[in-house]
This record gives structure tokens, C-alpha cells and sequence, in this order.
């Protein structure tokens, strides 16, 4: 197992090779990248590779993005310290820790319990106390915690859900994937008043957001009626 420093180590590489080295020039989200550590997010026979430039699987078929991918969506999301952020999608964790990171304050929504109660229960342990993971229906987003100065979706939707665009607030950008199962895009969309400007940005390839207002899930429960449930790691669920 590679030590403290190595990690460190491998964690630079990472930024200078993988992300300054293409288009990441946010020096808040390179710094970002630089601190969280990557290999406490993925199972323990993948820490060795965790700083490498690809997606690793997390389990429930659902995969970390590759950290290049987690650095643009961060980039592009333009966040700023005093930002209230909805994350849809927790998966391991990862880039709900980049969100705390620099945001003020982080609501994550997971379809699956488990890996929302990994997620949690990672991000206690890393010391990240300005987030709240909830299980639910990401598709339909948080409309309790409503309005959000920033949405990431980190699954692909075949179009933007309704309720995500009607939860951002007035000024608020939102960032996610769209498509079908073989051919997404990146987009960016800017909210102004009641008008929603939207940039088409890279080609890329997510799992499927899946949801009433996504693609219909394949398997049991169905959350698309369910209210989002708050995980709590002091009761575990």
C-alpha cells in the first residue's frame, strides 16, 4: 500500500499530467483536486490506481469518474465559496469532497442506499461536515432544500428534468450530461429569470440517471415516488 506521501505525490502528478496539462486552469478547482484525497473513495484494491486518468467501478454497476471528468464539471460549474450546491448522483464520494471543498455547503442525492451510505459515512471520515447525503429520486432533485446556486448531475439524462432547471436559482448555472445510452454531451445551463441558456459542450459517456424524469429504472425499488430519505451516519439509516 503506497504511504501518506506517495499519495501526495501521485495526487500532483495527477494535477500537472491530467488536468493542467489539458484545460483545467481554475486555480480554486486545481487546489481543490490537489487536497482531496482520491484514494479514500474507491475500494481498497484500487487505491494504487486511483490517481490514474480513468473511471474505476464503485459497485451497483456505477463507476467514480475519471479526474479530469470531475475537474471540468467543477470548473464549470464557476463556484464560489458562498455557493449552496445540489449534487445528483454521490456514487463514492469523491466529487461531493471536491464540492465541499470550495463550496459553502453541499445537498447530495443517491439513488442507490448503500453506496449513499458509503459515501456518507467516507465523508465524515475525511472530515467534511458541510454536506447532507440524501436517497432518493435525483431525477426530482431536492425541491425542500430549493432554490440552489449550483446543480451537477453525474449521471446521464436523456433531457434536462424539469424539476432541476425549476430548483436553480436565478442566476445558478447547472451542469450535466445528456443523452442517449450511447451518445451524450456535456451542457451548461445558466439560468436568467425564466430563461435558460445552454452550452453543448464535450462528448462524453455517463451511466444512466435513472427516475421519473430520467431513464425508467431497470430494477426494484422505484424511488420516483419516494421522498428523499436523509442519511444519517450516527443512526445508519
Amino acid at each position: 500500500m503506497p504511504s501518506a506521501h506517495d499519495f501526495a505525490a501521485m495526487r500532483e502528478r495527477m494535477v500537472h499530467d491530467q488536468l493542467i496539462g489539458r484545460d483545467i486552469t481554475n486555480p480554486t478547482v486545481l487546489d481543490a483536486m490537489r487536497r482531496v484525497p482520491r484514494h479514500a473513495f474507491v475500494p481498497a484494491h484500487l487505491q494504487s490506481v486511483a490517481y490514474q486518468d480513468s473511471p474505476l467501478p464503485i459497485g451497483h454497476n456505477q463507476t467514480i469518474s475519471q479526474p479530469y471528468i470531475v475537474a471540468l464539471m467543477t470548473q464549470m460549474l464557476e463556484l464560489t465559496a458562498k455557493d449552496i450546491v445540489l449534487e445528483i448522483g454521490t456514487g463514492s464520494g469523491y466529487q461531493t469532497a471536491v464540492l465541499c471543498d470550495i463550496a459553502q455547503f453541499v445537498y447530495s442525492l443517491e439513488r442507490y442506499p448503500e453506496l449513499g451510505q458509503q459515501a456518507s459515512d467516507r465523508l465524515k471520515q475525511q472530515g467534511y461536515l458541510n454536506v447532507e447525503v440524501f436517497i432518493g429520486d435525483g431525477s426530482q432533485g431536492l425541491p425542500d432544500m430549493a432554490p440552489f446556486d449550483t446543480i451537477l448531475v453525474t449521471a446521464a439524462a436523456p433531457a434536462i428534468p424539469g424539476p432541476l432547471r425549476a430548483q436553480l436559482r436565478d442566476g445558478g448555472r447547472l451542469v450535466l450530461p445528456t443523452g442517449d445510452r450511447f451518445q451524450q454531451f456535456l451542457q451548461r445551463v445558466r439560468r436568467q429569470g425564466e430563461s435558460w441558456h445552454i452550452e453543448h459542450l464535450i462528448p462524453v459517456m455517463f451511466v444512466p440517471l435513472y427516475g421519473r424524469h430520467g431513464f425508467k429504472p431497470p430494477d426494484n425499488p422505484d424511488l420516483s415516488d419516494s421522498t428523499p430519505i436523509k442519511y444519517d451516519p450516527e443512526s445508519n439509516m
